[in-house]
């Protein structure tokens, strides 16, 4: 599978991706705009390197302003508005004049095409600083002599034009750093530690691991960490897409970056910096935005091919037009409005901007995007498989009931031997266990050789004893057959665990798992959208045909070993189905890597699920829909953005070249609107995808 590879391509931004560190490290007031504060974000900005929004602007305002006198005084305007301004040298004045507009105006183009040329990327800025250079170079040699109409009006207005729709066009991408910085943005700039019992202020650099803070109500939690003591609910919108407050108390984490409520809380700090859940958040952001897709490559050919075109076109004008006996001034003003036209910005800026703002719209969902390729290829998924554990069900199960099936042992002991070498795992059915043994307020014992057998249980070492504690999965292994099973025990809803005391049985304790409430609203969902459904599980057959069937699910696979899981996955594929395998990320990562869509679920704060795709913060069911309805709505948005970058040119350049001489042609600095009216039509498209962004919480 070539699937496989490009899993791993996020590892290398990663280590690159240092900038959203020192980001959060010098806290969100270092992110005000210094110039090119707007470049981090890769490929939507190299084209304006090292130069900041505002400079265009103070350049266009001081370019209009010289315009003036440059109009005044060109013969033509003259002629057409019936006037005369003579004076002695008054050419020299207005090469003087655009001269100045040249140079001033024209520096960001011009250094454009240098750093273009260096890098073998000709593009937008080659395009229009050729353009600008012919027709200043021309004009000069006008004064100079040459015979024909100089081009200094033309030149003036066209800097301006593109000086202003360069302006409008960063100002409209500025949206999508602007997402990323509204995370930045999210930790608070004070913090109140305390130290030997007094609280006092300091800055949020100050904070290390293991400091004690309070979070007062209304306040933004600065850092990860677990509640001493106070009790509050939090809202953790921002960052999980969970629009519903939720509650903190004694020993549960909270997240950097969420905002308390009206309680007031005591948090120890577990993670700052670089450590914390929100910083590893803006790195899979950046990293995903500067990852290119296919459809980003596609729109890099494209422009790339453009400019070529471009170009060539442009001189071809400028032969055919000489060769009809045109003059050479008509002939360089047809090549000037080709290239100026025909810029591929639109194109450069199509794809960038959606995946920028689709990035970052997704992370404040709770949709972490690590590989940008699979999240495109969500559009194209025939069949889902839910990991039913934590996924379709809530994952918390709760003990049931606790049979001993031998005279010498009771109940409570059963569930303390159990208990016993459980306390070792973090497996859901561990941690259902350990609760009813809290519950009954019974002594835990104390467990050595713990072993965890994955797929099968757990064994270990309780007062001497060998004990196992396992699901049915443990005889087929060791081909034994497998115990009658009590009919009180409903193996419809029930997962049975089997005690087993020096290899023999002594007990059974029941467990259940309820169905999470938006379950069968996510398989309704994607049957609307076509797509199949099916449930992987280790529990038994019934258990998972009750729950499949009880959601409407196209099918199940049963008693799944985790090694199995890929397996099953590759059985789909082979049979030309298009994979998402939704799993928790720890015993699933095998079969999340072999996915054409690997989803990890129910990570919470732990957003290193490595193998996945994308990551769903919330074990929301739901959330799969909404991240292939998402992703359907970006790749149209991508695609609209193509067609009509794409489809202007089509009309702009034959138009540029004068093909509907005498009727109309087109000057340089209208060509320079269309050109700018192109890109600020595909960014602000782009921003929409906010308004139809298929995830309504």
């Amino acid at each position: 599978m070539e699937h496989d590879h490009h899993h791993h391509e996020h590892g290398e931004h990663q280590q690159a991706n240092t900038g959203a560190v020192r980001e959060m490290n010098h806290s969100h007031h270092a992110h005000k705009h210094e110039p090119g504060a707007e470049t981090q974000h890769g490929n939507m900005h190299d084209k304006h390197a090292g130069h900041h929004t505002e400079d265009f602007l103070k350049r266009f305002w001081i370019c209009l302003v010289l315009t003036i006198p440059v109009l005044l005084l060109s013969h033509m305007i003259q002629q057409w508005l019936g006037f005369r301004i003579n004076f002695p040298f008054d050419n020299y004045v207005l090469l003087a004049l655009s001269s100045v507009i040249y140079f001033y105006g024209g520096w960001p183009f011009l250094a454009g095409m240098v750093s273009e040329i260096r890098d073998k990327a000709i593009g937008m800025m080659t395009l229009v600083a050729l353009a600008i250079s012919v027709a200043f170079i021309y004009s000069v040699a006008v004064v100079f002599g040459l015979p024909g109409m100089d081009f200094f009006w033309e030149l003036a207005t066209l800097i301006d034009i593109m000086l202003l729709g360069h302006w409008l066009e960063m100002r409209s991408q500025m949206a999508a750093s602007r997402a990323l910085e509204s995370l930045v943005a999210l930790l608070p700039s004070i913090v109140h530690i305390e130290k030997d019992g007094e609280v006092h202020d300091k800055s949020l650099q100050e904070l290390t691991a293991d400091d004690i803070i309070v979070i007062k109500p209304g306040e933004k939690v600065p850092a990860d960490g677990i509640v001493l003591e106070g009790s509050t609910y939090v809202n953790e919108s921002m960052l999980t897409g969970e629009s519903v407050p939720v509650k903190k108390e004694k020993d549960t984490k909270v997240i950097g970056g969420s905002v308390n409520g009206d309680g007031s809380l005591r948090v120890r700090v577990t993670g700052t910096g670089s450590d914390s859940y929100l910083n590893k958040v803006i790195n899979l952001v950046q990293s995903a935005q500067e990852a290119k897709s296919t459809t980003q490559n596609l729109a890099d050919k494209v422009a790339k091919w453009l400019t070529i075109i471009s170009i060539i076109v442009g001189v071809g004008t400028l032969i055919y037009w000489l060769s009809v006996e045109k003059d050479l001034s008509f002939a360089l003003e047809r090549m000037v409005t080709v290239m100026v036209t025909s810029c591929p910005h639109a194109l450069g800026v199509a794809i960038p901007l959606v995946v920028a703002l689709s990035t970052t719209l997704s992370a404040t969902h709770g949709l972490l995007i690590r590989n940008r390729t699979a999240f495109e290829m969500a559009r194209k998924l025939t069949t889902i498989i839910f990991d039913k554990t934590g996924t379709l069900t809530k994952g918390s199960h709760e003990v049931q009931k606790v049979i001993p099936l031998s005279n010498e042992i009771a109940a409570d002991e059963v569930l303390q031997y159990a208990a016993a070498i459980q306390q070792n795992s973090e497996h859901h059915i561990a941690h259902g266990i350990m609760r009813k043994l809290k519950e009954k307020n019974l002594p835990l014992w104390k467990s050595e050789n713990f072993k965890y057998i994955q797929g099968v249980g757990v064994t270990g070492t309780v007062n001497g004893k060998h004990v196992v504690a396992a699901g049915p999965n443990y005889f087929k292994q060791n081909h034994l057959s497998l115990p009658a099973i009590p009919s009180t025990v409903d193996q419809d809803v029930e997962t049975v665990n089997f005690v087993l005391i020096n290899d023999k049985l002594v007990g059974i304790i029941t467990l259940a798992d309820s169905i999470r409430e938006t379950s069968a609203e996510a398989v309704n969902a994607l049957k609307q959208m076509h797509i199949k459904s099916f449930l992987l599980t280790g529990d038994n057959e019934k258990i998972a045909a009750a729950v499949a069937n009880k959601l409407g699910m196209d099918g199940y696979l049963a008693n799944v070993l985790p090694h199995e899981k890929q397996v099953k996955v590759k059985e789909f594929q082979e049979k030309g189905e298009i994979v998402a395998m939704t799993g928790d990320g720890v015993n699933d990562a095998p079969a999340l890597a072999q996915a054409d869509v690997g989803i990890a679920v129910g990570s919470g704060t732990d957003v290193a699920a490595e193998t996945a795709d994308i990551i769903l913060v919330n074990s929301e069911p739901k959330d799969v829909v909404q991240m292939i309805s998402f992703g359907k709505a970006t790749y149209k948005k991508m695609i609209q953005n193509l067609a009509w970058a794409v489809g202007y040119n089509v009309v702009a350049i034959p138009l540029a070249a004068g093909v509907l001489y005498p009727y109309f042609t087109l000057s340089p600095a209208m060509g320079a609107v269309l050109m700018s009216l192109s890109t600020v039509i595909v960014a602000i498209n782009a921003s929409l995808l906010k308004v139809n962004n298929g995830l309504t919480k």
